[in-house]
């Protein structure tokens, strides 16, 4: 592997080699940009995968500024040990709209810049299952994804009438109706899988039904509806005047989502729409069986991710024959909403020498309007603790924080704080656990 030097910024960048792999053999390293397979330049980590999944492959790729080829093959339908560097937020699209309930519009001044970057960016919808508007596509965008059969996308709908959509999306500069661009993805084999925000005043009512109605038309191109509440931050300044959804009105949703079900399952085989599992919760609802999930499509949309870890959990719970190998004390942190549903699954563990606290984190930063974990900071989460040891609580061994509330590879809360920080300041340890109930268990186990 040797040559001339080769001009930068196109192509992908190897972020890790797995070793004994096609890639480690062929002698791939970290920082190794990938330019061309088989001939085929690359403009992005979508082109590398289209172009890849041969069994033979030539690589042209550049290292410390020389122009390099090498060879390798798959083999045996093995990946090729590969990961590539994530796109940076400069080579993202962007979103142009204002939408009115745009969560990062309802940000606070201050915080990292990664942030306020608002993706829309039909490569991330591919590869990560982000929403994306379909408003800003231009024709060559639209050409590639017919062309490279991307799919599934996950498309922010909110509203199928026009003048409406136009409305929630902020009335952005530039108009494109919505449903003539998803039936030309539909009649290409593209799925999408639509999302829902919605606004009580706005959204809802009569309007709520002609979405959901003129999405199942669409079916099984959009195999999925989502209706999840909008979300709203005590940070909301010079914005559109929005009040979050009501405990009745969310019993109310649930009962027309749960009617749509009955009809669809008539006339398309499948219920198609979906609540958000924080709809039942506001409402004081039962959570419907894993099988009126269908297979827990977007789960990571908030439906049926609650019923996916409540049952896992119970599974987990029914196969543990370990204890901990000392009496321990572990304090697990939650948000608000689902601290109730927490404090009946940590019951469950009745194991000898465990004991389990719960404490369920108030969202100072962002608002009581928002109860999930995964908008949790590390300074709420620190203070209540601390303010509850100084009521007389024992924080214990060891305290469990979700995750979920934990972002970047630098492994932050929003507020950058890190749960070492925290640690330090309790003086406990504090470790972040998955939302995977055998992870759980396993972290409440000291295992």
């Amino acid at each position: 592997m040797a040559g001339r030097p080769a001009a930068t910024g196109a192509g992908v960048v190897v972020a890790a080699v797995t070793p004994r792999t096609p890639a480690a053999r062929a002698g791939l390293r970290p920082g190794d940009r990938i330019l061309a397979v088989n001939g085929a330049s690359l403009r992005d980590v979508i082109d590398f995968h289209f172009h890849a999944g041969e069994e033979h492959l030539r690589l042209s790729i550049e290292r410390e500024g020389r122009a390099r080829t090498t060879r390798l093959r798959r083999g045996g339908g093995s990946g090729l040990g590969l990961e590539l560097e994530a796109p940076r937020p400069a080579e993202i699209a962007t979103c142009a709209n204002k939408c009115v309930f745009c969560f990062i519009h309802q940000l606070p001044k201050g915080m990292r810049k990664s942030l306020y970057v608002k993706d829309d960016d039909f490569r991330l919808s591919f590869l990560h299952g982000n929403y994306i508007t379909l408003t800003d596509l231009e024709e060559a965008e639209l050409a590639r994804i017919e062309a490279q059969r991307l799919s599934p996308l996950y498309v922010s709908v909110h509203a199928t009438d026009p003048e409406l959509r136009h409305a929630l999306l902020g009335r952005p500069r530039v108009r494109r109706e919505l449903l003539p661009v998803m039936e030309r993805l539909a009649k290409a084999g593209i799925a999408m899988h639509a999302q829902i925000v919605l606004c009580p005043g706005w959204n809802d009512g009569p309007h709520l039904d002609r979405t959901v109605h003129e999405l199942a038309r669409l079916h099984p191109a959009v195999p999925t509806t989502a209706v999840v509440p909008v979300g709203l931050t005590r940070h909301r300044e010079r914005l559109p005047e929005l009040r979050p959804v009501r405990p009745d009105e969310a019993g109310a949703l649930v009962r027309a989502v749960e009617a749509w079900q009955r009809e669809f399952r008539d006339t398309l085989g499948t219920r198609f729409v979906w609540a958000a599992d924080e709809l039942y919760l506001q409402a004081g609802l039962p959570l419907p069986g894993a099988r009126e999930y269908e297979g827990f499509a977007v789960a990571e949309d908030g439906i049926g991710l609650v019923r996916r870890f409540e049952d896992a959990f119970a599974r987990a719970v029914g196969r543990r024959r370990a204890r901990p190998a000392r009496p321990r004390h572990v304090t697990v942190v939650t948000g608000e909403m689902f601290a109730p549903r927490m404090r009946t699954l940590l019951d469950q563990v009745a194991v000898e020498g465990l004991r389990v606290s719960l404490v369920a984190v108030a969202n100072e930063f962002f608002g009581r309007g928002i109860g999930v974990a995964g908008l949790l900071t590390g300074r709420d989460i620190q203070i209540q603790l601390e303010q509850a040891r100084a009521a007389g609580r024992d924080l214990g061994d060891e305290v469990l924080v979700p995750a979920v509330a934990i972002r970047d590879g630098a492994g932050v809360f929003l507020d950058d704080l890190t749960p070492a920080d925290l640690a330090a300041t309790l003086g406990t340890p504090v470790t972040s656990v998955e939302p995977d109930a055998p992870a759980l268990l396993a972290a409440l186990l000291g295992r």
